[in-house]
Formats: structure tokens, C-alpha cells, sequence
């Protein structure tokens, strides 16, 4: 399963889902220098961070169906049009309103990239073999938070944060290029048959009556939750609050990430010794504690900026044993509608992001504690899913854990 196609897969995948990634991240080092440059609060600069990640959730509910109906290549091709096209729009925009707007359709356009890489992964695989190629789709996907701020930086320095979109054009047009050399497609003409607009209701009625399904979505969502928060407030806090360069806070913001990247490689050989559910288990558990530690530390008034980056940066690993691994064991069980389970996954992932970073920003004051009490509030319910859901599930070490669990 290790061979030199297993990682191309890999490598391929990552990078088509990093696209939109890339456009947040990026992006972060920007946000204030945008308000200042469009005469816009930290609330509505945020609020163009909240609509891309709204579209990007619900895009992803329409490009999983037609992915089953016509293939996985045509609605990638369709998307990352869709988001180079956008970007050029965000890099002209001159208000406030009109980025937020672009920014929406260029996360219609991104949610290609999220649904369906998941789809061609359960395509290809099941199992722990599944978990590793997600794993190794999550180590490219992932190094987006960590050269994307810094190369963000870097772009701004020298063609301000219009500079930004620009990149993030050349990177779709890229992706596309890659994506006609190299993706073959893995969804055949003879496994469409039954796919329709109809059987896309029917299958998104099943999943929504699945509480297991709805379970292991959730439990990754609220631990993404907690990420998504970070993302929406960080540069505020670092750059404004802690005094740190935008160059810094993309360093601070890439170590966090590195501890998500080298945690997620672990899924696959962890998966098989422990079992999977297992591994969602303990990951869950232990990104709790360290998130309600970081959260008592600044309720009870301490303002350190090293303990933020140290508690996050331990809880960022964890997260990573426990996202590609509840994503895996969600799309299990649908390998025949793997592109509809995908793009429901990501759909509520992204809305349950959007939600966190919506209600933190009510009362975001440019200070550490309330983006810390929303990462902890997500760790928290994502706690108690898992006691739900797997509470009394036991998962045997085997490469049919996720079918297993649930028979």
C-alpha cells in the first residue's frame, strides 16, 4: 500500500484540497492591513472569513451528488474555474462588501476541492489503508497553515494583500493542470447508473437518519471547531494584541499546524495496533484537557503568550490522530454514495466552523480569553459526541475496524 502510485494519490489529492485552504491561510497575515486599507472593523473583515467558509461548507452538498452522477474529474474542473475566476474579482475589490461577496463565490468554487478528494479516497480504499492515504492526503493538505502564512507574508511585503489572490489564482490554475496530467478518474460510468438528483435526496436522508454517521461528523466538527476559532482570531491577538510581526505570527501559526501534520502520520499504524475508534477515543480526550487547561489559565487572568502557543500546539496534535480518523470511519459505511457522505461531512464541518468563528466574533475584544473559551467550548463538545457515539463501541485492531464497530 506504500508504493510510489499509493503517494502520488497522496500528493495529488493534498494539493487539490489545499487550494482553498491556501486561501485562507494566506490570508490571515492580511486581515489587518485589509480593514485599515478598506476602512472596515475587525468585525466585518472577519465577516469575509465567515462567508468563504459558509460557502465552502454548503458548496460542498452540491459537488458531492454530481460527483457520484458524473464523475469525480468534471466538477473539480468546474470548481477550481470557479475559484481562480473569484480571486481575480478579490484582488480588484475596493469595499469591504464587494471582497466579502467574491469571497463567497471563491469558496463555492474551493468546495470542489474539500467534497470530492475524500470521495476518491473511499473510492480506492477502506480500512486503516483508507486512513493512511488520508493521513497523507492530511500531511500535504496540511502544510497549507504552515507555508501558506509565512508565504502570505512574503506576498504582502512586496505586492500588499491584493498580492494574496493573485497567488491563490496561479495556484488554481495549477491544480487544474496537474489535475488533467495526472487524476484518472476513479468513479466509472457503470457504478452512475443509479445516480440521480433523486438517489442524491434519498442518500442525504439515509446519512441524515445515520447517528453514527452524524456522530463521528460532529466529533470531528467541534474539534475543528476549535481550529476554526484559532483562524478567525489569531492575527488579531498575535499581531495587536501580543505585538508580533505578521512574519512571527506566521511562524507561531505554522508550529501549531506542524503538531496536527506529525500526529495525523501516526493515524494508519496507530489504527491498526489500537483500532481506529480507539485512537478517535484517546486523541478526543487529551485535546479536551489540553484546551480547558489553556482556557483556565487566561480565565484566571494570565495573558502569556507562550502558554497559548505550547497548549495549542499539544492540542493541535491530537487533532490530528482524530479528524482523518473520524472521516474514515464516517464514510465507511457509504462507499456507494462516498461522494454524497463526503460532501455532507465537509459540509457540516465547515458550518459548524462558521458557526464557532460567528459566535466567538460577538465577543471578540482583540484579547486572548474569548477565542480561547470558543477553542475550549469546542474541545468540550466534541468530548461528549465521542462519549455518545463510542462510548460503549470496543474497535478491534483490524483493517475492517470501521465496518466491524458497526455490525
Amino acid at each position: 500500500m506504500r508504493s510510489s502510485p499509493f503517494f502520488k494519490m497522496a500528493l495529488l489529492l493534498g494539493l487539490l484540497s489545499a487550494i482553498g485552504p491556501f486561501a485562507i491561510d494566506m490570508y490571515l497575515p492580511a486581515l489587518p492591513a485589509i480593514g485599515q486599507s478598506l476602512h472596515a472593523d475587525i468585525g466585518a473583515v472577519q465577516m469575509s472569513l465567515t462567508a468563504f467558509f459558509l460557502s465552502l461548507g454548503a458548496g460542498q452538498l452540491l459537488y458531492g451528488p454530481i460527483s457520484d452522477m458524473v464523475g469525480r474529474k468534471p466538477p473539480l474542473y468546474a470548481g477550481l474555474l470557479l475559484f481562480a475566476l473569484a480571486s481575480v474579482g478579490c484582488a480588484m475589490a475596493t469595499d469591504i462588501q464587494t471582497l466579502i461577496v467574491l469571497r463567497f463565490v471563491q469558496g463555492l468554487g474551493a468546495a470542489a476541492g474539500m467534497a470530492i478528494p475524500r470521495a476518491v479516497v473511499r473510492d480506492l480504499h477502506t480500512g486503516t489503508d483508507a486512513a493512511r492515504l488520508m493521513s497523507l492526503l492530511m500531511l500535504v493538505f496540511s502544510v497549507s497553515p504552515i507555508l501558506a502564512p509565512l508565504a502570505g507574508s512574503a506576498v504582502i511585503a512586496v505586492a500588499g494583500w491584493r498580492g494574496v489572490f493573485w497567488a491563490v489564482t496561479f495556484a488554481a490554475v495549477a491544480g487544474l493542470a496537474m489535475m488533467v496530467r495526472l487524476l484518472d478518474e476513479t468513479r466509472p460510468a457503470s457504478e452512475r447508473v443509479e445516480s440521480s438528483l433523486g438517489s442524491a435526496l434519498s442518500a442525504y436522508w439515509l446519512l441524515l437518519r445515520d447517528k453514527h454517521y452524524l456522530g463521528l461528523v460532529f466529533i470531528g466538527s467541534f474539534a475543528m471547531a476549535g481550529f476554526f476559532t484559532y483562524l478567525a482570531n489569531s492575527s488579531f491577538v498575535m499581531i495587536d494584541h501580543y505585538g508580533l510581526s505578521p512574519a512571527l505570527y506566521s511562524v507561531a501559526f505554522g508550529v501549531n499546524a506542524a503538531a496536527f501534520i506529525a500526529a495525523s502520520q501516526f493515524t494508519g499504524s496507530l489504527g491498526e495496533r489500537y483500532g481506529l475508534v480507539n485512537l478517535v477515543k484517546f486523541g478526543v480526550v487529551c485535546c479536551g484537557v489540553a484546551m480547558v487547561a489553556m482556557f483556565i489559565y487566561f480565565a484566571m487572568g494570565g495573558d502569556n503568550i507562550w502558554v497559548l502557543i505550547v497548549l495549542y500546539f499539544i492540542a493541535s496534535g491530537f487533532m490530528g490522530l482524530v479528524i482523518p480518523t473520524t472521516g474514515v470511519l464516517a464514510l465507511e459505511m457509504h462507499g456507494a454514495i462516498a461522494g454524497t457522505a463526503s460532501a455532507l461531512l465537509g459540509t457540516l464541518q465547515m458550518l459548524t466552523g462558521a458557526l464557532a468563528m460567528a459566535v466567538v466574533g460577538l465577543f471578540t475584544d482583540g484579547r486572548p480569553l474569548p477565542m480561547v473559551a470558543g477553542m475550549a467550548g469546542g474541545a468540550l463538545i466534541a468530548l461528549v459526541l465521542t462519549w455518545l457515539t463510542l462510548g460503549g463501541v470496543r474497535s478491534e485492531p483490524t483493517e475492517k475496524t470501521g465496518r466491524a464497530q458497526q455490525a
